[in-house]
């Protein structure tokens, strides 16, 4: 029994580590939350003797090595009244932030060649590197981990001039693509030279639609071709099969085998009844006798005859 239930507590495991992994596989964009607070305390980190308006370009961990990020300290007054031009971000007056904070740190993204890493977009593909801006407050320059402040243009868009763009595909037209911070994504047209527009803060980029692969040439064979998209998920579910096959196959030998051992004990028990049954009846038979009206078995006995003491002799 202990076995059984070994078995049956590894079957669970598998297919739970199995499960988990599919899981896993399917929210790689669960990482961006994530980088945007460690790309803050990397930005926060070029401030070694900060100056309002003058942007710094900070450093990154050698496992992030592709991304580019800065840090901006503004007064919140100044960047109302007069806007600034920060990186590919054109910000116009009158942009807002909520809550108010006296002064705020612009922090500027070049997510590079992990654009679709943090990013992905199913049917697209990019022709620019995703770049992000996003505000916070700079009444600390140590800390980590600080909310987002809510940045808004109250006027004119954000214009973004994109850089290094690839070009067009022929038979395709490229969009401008938000990444907003409540997890929605939004495309529209791109403007002349490259350049996009936003009313708020967030991740941005240019894409365009994924052109669908040329059609295999017909062949003459009688071989059916697997179904499209699912030739990953086929191979998935024929390995978690073979898991749970080649468990459940050794639960059933091992209650086989619990099975033989208890014939077997049985079996035995059985033969040794039977022997004692043949010993006892090839026995030697005891001799009856009549007590009253009852018979009763009775046991041979010789006696020793007795001696007169009159015919003893020394």
């Amino acid at each position: 029994m202990g076995l059984l239930f070994r078995s049956l507590a590894m079957l669970v495991v598998v297919i739970w580590f199995s499960r988990l992994s599919d899981l896993s596989a399917q929210s790689p964009s669960g990482q961006a939350p994530a980088l945007d607070a460690l790309l803050q305390d990397y930005a926060y980190r070029a401030f070694v003797h900060p100056k309002t308006g003058v942007p710094y370009d900070a450093q990154v961990p050698s496992n992030l090595t592709g991304i580019e990020i800065a840090a901006l300290r503004l007064r919140s007054g100044s960047l109302y009244r007069r806007g600034v031009v920060y990186k590919e971000f054109n910000i116009p007056v009158g942009l807002t932030e909520s809550p108010y904070a006296e002064r705020l740190v612009l922090v500027y993204q070049n997510l590079g060649n992990r654009s679709m890493v943090y990013y992905p977009l199913p049917g697209y593909s990019y022709l620019a590197p995703v770049l992000g801006l996003l505000a916070y407050d700079a009444i600390n320059l140590s800390a980590k981990n600080l909310p987002l402040l809510d940045l808004r243009a109250s006027r004119d868009p954000i214009n973004i001039e994109f850089q290094d763009v690839k070009p067009t595909p022929d038979g395709t037209i490229a969009k401008c693509v938000t990444f907003d911070l409540d997890g929605s994504v939004n495309l529209s047209n791109v403007r002349s030279g490259n350049a996009c527009s936003a009313v708020q803060q967030g991740h941005f980029s240019i894409v365009v639609e994924s052109l669908a692969p040329a059609p295999s040439p017909v062949t003459t064979n009688n071989v059916s071709p697997p179904s499209p998209g699912g030739g990953g998920k086929k191979k998935s579910n024929s390995k978690t099969w073979i898991i749970v096959g080649s468990v459940l196959g050794g639960l059933a030998l091992s209650a086989l085998l619990a099975f033989l051992v208890l014939w077997v004990h049985k079996y035995k028990e059985r033969k040794h009844l039977e022997e004692m049954e043949k010993a006892a009846d090839v026995g030697e038979a005891l001799h009856m006798t009549t007590v009253g009206d009852t018979k009763a078995p009775s046991a041979m006995v010789t006696r020793t005859q007795p001696t007169i003491e009159s015919e003893y002799v020394p």
